[in-house]
């Protein structure tokens, strides 16, 4: 069944500096907005602007800092999806505010903005990341390897390197570990973004700490709290299956166990 959905208004014009013809629409952004040094509440702020049909989420918002109000605080780096530094909530799902192209979102209604969930909100889009990276340090995200340091590559196959292909591609922006019910109300919960840095190195044929990040990850606050809801790999920008792999290590802790 198909769904109509109202196209926003448009007109031709010429964006500047690229001398050519392109469309432009307006849209309403609605952003959460919250400074304690001003109030313990929360509260949404609107902006209407013309964007352009290249245009993504974060152009918006530096929109609105850069013309319109100053004080609006967010992250933001490369602005090419690599650093995962503005992972936030957009209409209600996280995704990266540099890879949201606002042609993709409804804009015949507000745009929503707000922080991701789950960890302490500091200023208007920016939070606390320090649980998020602590998860990820206790999982041991580097190379271990016994002996002494060598003297020659450590030969690994193509074989052995695609068995955790896949779990390489986190770039920490916390939008699998923030999408998760279970991390939203257990604070102690590993989350996703920790033990798919761990799978990384524990099927890594050249690593030899696997066992001890299984003992870890059995934690009673480790993967046997994942409840497979599947919102990890659905929010995750760089399309890692999370839950296939956090799915791997359980597996692994079984089978050791036996």
């Amino acid at each position: 069944m198909s769904t109509n959905v109202a196209e926003p208004a448009s007109k031709v014009e010429i964006k500047a500096g690229s001398g050519d013809a392109v469309e432009s629409f307006d849209i309403t952004l609605k952003v959460r907005r919250f400074d304690p040094e001003i109030s313990d509440e929360a509260h949404w702020d609107e902006y209407q602007l013309t964007m352009y049909g290249t245009d993504r989420v974060l152009d918006a918002l530096h929109r609105v800092k850069w013309e319109e109000d100053g004080s609006l605080s967010f992250r933001r780096s490369c602005a090419h999806g690599v650093c995962g530094s503005d992972a936030m909530r957009i209409n209600g799902r996280n995704r990266l505010a540099c890879k949201t192209l606002l042609k993709d979102l409804d804009t015949s209604k507000p745009i929503t903005v707000e922080p991701i969930k789950g960890l302490p909100v500091e200023k208007d889009l920016i939070v606390d990341m320090e649980p998020f990276f602590q998860s990820y340090r206790e999982v041991m995200p580097f190379l271990i390897t016994k002996g002494h340091e060598p003297s020659k590559e450590r030969f690994q196959s193509q074989e052995d390197r695609e068995r955790y292909d896949d779990t390489t591609k986190c770039i920490l922006c916390a939008a699998c570990t923030s999408s998760c019910p279970v991390f939203w109300t257990d604070g102690q919960y590993f989350g996703p973004a920790a033990i798919v840095n761990a799978h990384r190195f524990i099927f890594d044929s050249r690593d030899d700490a696997g066992d001890m990040r299984l003992e870890i990850l059995n934690d009673k606050e480790g993967v046997w709290r994942c409840r497979t809801t599947f919102n990890c790999s659905e929010a995750c920008p760089r399309g890692i299956q999370v839950t296939k792999a956090i799915s791997e290590v359980k597996q692994a802790i079984l089978t050791r166990s036996i």
